[in-house]
């Protein structure tokens, strides 16, 4: 079977999205989609899948012209759409959450729970899965609940799968076997279409990629051909240079000092940062990295210890006490936790600091807009207008909303949990030329990430969290991946 999409283009309103794209894909192939946030890989996705109209171009099937009015349609041609933000229901069990919509009934009427539980165990053998059939999604891992996205397609007997970001929230274990899957996948001859930002993952899985830029088709390629800076250059349009920019530290005094805490999670953390520094916090997903810094953020109870900020002793129960000691937090889930989605850019950025844009008590609408509009321009936010919805924004400068948000409340303590998941590599290389314009301001980092190349490759020191315990803290200048590894999962250093 083969896919084509032949000068695609797409307009909403006065704004062209696509302009003449093409794409083609066919059985038992891997073929990456790359591009930037806002670059249009989700628009053609969507396009292809029915759930958007297109203005111009052809889509064709095996030669044949075809053309989805609705998502029904082409999964019944046996093409499936595994979105980043998955489509479970949380409280569901997991063969509910696999027959929705297409349950087996018996006589007609009644469900058929043996002859479900059977087909449902096949599917969940062949992708060497292991869980209570009857378990409720909440009690998955983000790993288990992906392969379960990829056990509905193949009940639908999916001869394509869309995969956008599939491996964002998924441990390195997680990721090989989802991997492995995929190759096997392939072997029975299904195409997959892969999003991801993760340039490595490409050379690992992809046997061809597209790069997209600015609704535009840039070029193609087969993995064998193409290096990691040419896909890097086609996607930004030039080279970005070192992908990392150089830390070059001025560290001043301490203004955050954690002592001995515990809470759910963790137990007798402490470390301090300084004015300057970039402190990483790396770790196995569940280890409790964020839920410390949720609990120092005030958002989650703490059991016992002390938090000392600028020497002094600091009472946090809750968020607003930690954003009156100029302390930010910039959250893992920017979309329910960080943003207003259904609310203006402007409305979003101003949330932290009201307080600052009043005159005789009341919000001056010039100093908002002319507050907004710095911010807007300082993190090279791409929007229409201050007053377009955040919804409407790509990830990546959805993230840099987030962290207006907290650059203009003028903290001086922030906490980025992941935040670069799901930013594309240009915006990416933007937050970290910002994250080094704070700290040469005196702005004190705490990131947390998952991505062990950006742990070591932009921090000044590095702590380690295995199963609520601080492991250890080494200089970034001592650090390896094998260290970092064999503190995540337990070990000690031999010093």
């Amino acid at each position: 079977m083969k896919i084509e999409m032949k000068n695609i283009a797409k307009s909403f309103g006065d704004n062209q999205v696509l302009k003449n794209v093409s794409f083609t894909i066919e059985s038992g192939k891997v073929h990456s989609l790359m591009g930037e946030n806002g670059a249009g890989k989700s628009t053609m996705m969507n396009i292809l899948t029915g759930l958007l109209s297109y203005d111009d171009g052809h889509i064709l099937i095996d030669g044949k012209e075809t053309k989805f009015s609705s998502i029904k349609e082409s999964e019944q041609t046996g093409i499936t759409f595994i979105h980043q933000e998955m489509n479970n229901f949380a409280d569901m069990s997991v063969l509910d959450n696999l027959f929705i919509n297409k349950e087996i009934k018996k006589f007609g009427y009644i469900l058929d729970n043996k002859k479900m539980e059977s087909e449902a165990q096949h599917i969940l053998n062949e992708l060497d899965m292991h869980v209570n059939l009857y378990a409720s999604i909440n009690s998955l891992t983000v790993g288990q609940q992906q392969m379960l996205e990829i056990a509905k397609a193949l009940m639908s007997n999916s001869k394509f799968i869309i995969m956008d970001e599939p491996t964002a929230a998924l441990t390195k274990n997680e990721i090989n076997k989802l991997f492995k899957i995929i190759n096997k996948l392939k072997k029975n001859n299904i195409g997959i279409i892969y999003i991801s930002h993760r340039m490595e993952e490409l050379f690992e899985i992809a046997d061809e990629v597209t790069i997209m830029r600015d609704g535009n088709t840039i070029s193609h390629y087969l993995m064998e051909n193409v290096s990691m800076s040419q896909i890097v250059h086609d996607m930004v349009g030039r080279d970005l240079g070192d992908f990392y920019p150089k830390r070059n530290p001025h560290l001043g005094d301490t203004v955050l000092k954690v002592d001995g805490l515990t809470g759910k999670k963790f137990s007798d953390i402490t470390f301090e940062v300084k004015s300057g520094e970039i402190l990483a916090f790396s770790g196995l997903m569940g280890s409790g990295r964020t839920e410390i810094m949720r609990a120092i953020f005030g958002i989650d109870p703490l059991t016992s210890g002390k938090i000392e900020i600028n020497g002094e002793k600091a009472t946090i129960k809750k968020p607003s006490d930690a954003i009156n000691y100029h302390l930010g937090f910039l959250t893992e889930d920017r979309k329910t936790e960080g943003l207003i989605l259904s609310d203006t850019v402007e409305n979003n950025i101003i949330l932290s600091s009201l307080d600052n844009l009043t005159k005789f008590g009341f919000l001056d609408k010039n100093v908002i807009d002319d507050f907004t509009n710095m911010l807007i321009k300082r993190l090279k936010i791409k929007t229409s207008s201050n007053n377009e919805f955040v919804g409407n924004l790509s990830g990546g400068n959805q993230q840099k909303v987030v962290l207006a948000k907290w650059i203009g409340s003028g903290s001086n303590i922030l906490i980025l949990d992941e935040p670069t998941r799901g930013v594309d590599v240009g915006a990416k290389r933007q937050i970290y030329d910002l994250m080094n314009e704070l700290t040469d301001r005196g702005v004190a980092i705490i990131m947390i990430s998952s991505d062990m190349d950006e742990v070591l490759g932009f921090s000044d020191r590095i702590a380690v969290i295995y199963e609520g315990k601080l492991q250890n803290i080494i200089n970034n200048k001592d650090a390896t991946q094998e260290k970092l590894m064999t503190l995540a999962t337990g070990g000690t250093l031999n010093e």
